[in-house]
């Protein structure tokens, strides 16, 4: 009787720890689930940063002038002739006689390069026999091929850049256009700029904290956008003709003023 009792207590007591055993797993369980759920949402706030709900925003802008010392400009050879080659081959020559010139009066050859070349083919349509008028859809040939070259030039010597111009245009080049005035140390004016435009945008965000009673926090924000020089345009026909006879004359060329600004937004978050 004794021994059935003992297996009747042995048992029980088995059967009681598989139970805890059950529970505890199920916790266990419960626990590790929660957490990973927490997770998966943490992820979605990997990288990013709370967004502030109490912020202003200020802007300011910030201007320089100077005096351009650096005028570009771009010239144009273009040729026909009934065979590619020959065509290059005065292109060629007439470029040469340019670059020629612009090394005569100084210009660096880290101051001009190739912004484009072209080789075209050109086509005619033949007129029809007995009517004195051509045909849009009459016998279309090949007339020759069209070679063309484009280079642009800095000058950095701007009292020059009249004298070169002319010069230019005496040689024979088809155009010269896209006469502009820059600075050489351009960077160094639009970070000038940019500085007296947040000067103004902390002095503004100061005043404005002051008369809300709030103090100023981090900056949770900045945009900047600023203006570049308008181009100038300055087009060979408008230079006296130095090819048929007589002298051309340099054009008076006055660089005036370059205005660059700044302009700058800055968002605060407020205490």
């Amino acid at each position: 009787m004794e021994n059935v009792t003992d297996s009747w207590f042995e048992a029980g007591k088995k059967k009681r720890a598989a139970g805890w055993a059950v529970i505890v797993l199920m916790a266990l369980g419960a626990f590790l689930t929660v957490k990973t759920i927490n997770e998966i949402k943490s992820y979605a706030f990997i990288g990013r940063t709370e967004v502030p709900q109490n912020i202003i925003t200020v802007t300011g802008t910030g201007d320089v002038l100077a005096v351009p010392d650096i005028a570009t400009f771009n010239f144009s050879v273009r040729e026909e002739a009934p065979v590619v080659k020959d065509a290059q081959n005065k292109a060629a020559t007439k470029t040469n006689q340019a670059i020629a010139f612009l090394e005569q009066k100084g210009i660096s050859d880290k101051d001009y390069k190739v912004t484009g070349y072209n080789i075209y083919p050109r086509y005619e349509y033949r007129e029809k026999a007995g009517v004195g008028y051509t045909y849009p859809s009459g016998e279309r040939y090949l007339a020759g091929y069209e070679v063309s070259q484009t280079i642009e030039v800095k000058v950095r010597s701007i009292e020059d850049a009249g004298d070169i111009l002319s010069g230019i245009g005496e040689i024979g080049v088809s155009e010269v256009s896209g006469l502009s005035f820059s600075n050489d140390m351009d960077e160094e004016l639009r970070k000038e700029a940019r500085e007296k435009a947040i000067a103004e945008a902390r002095e503004d965000a100061k005043n404005l904290a002051r008369a809300l009673g709030v103090s100023l926090g981090r900056i949770v924000n900045f945009s900047e956008s600023g203006n570049y020089p308008v181009p100038m345009y300055y087009k060979a026909s408008l230079m006296a003709d130095g090819r048929g006879g007589g002298e051309s004359v340099a054009p008076d060329i006055n660089p005036g003023e370059n205005k660059i600004t700044s302009s700058v937004s800055i968002t605060y978050e407020i205490r």
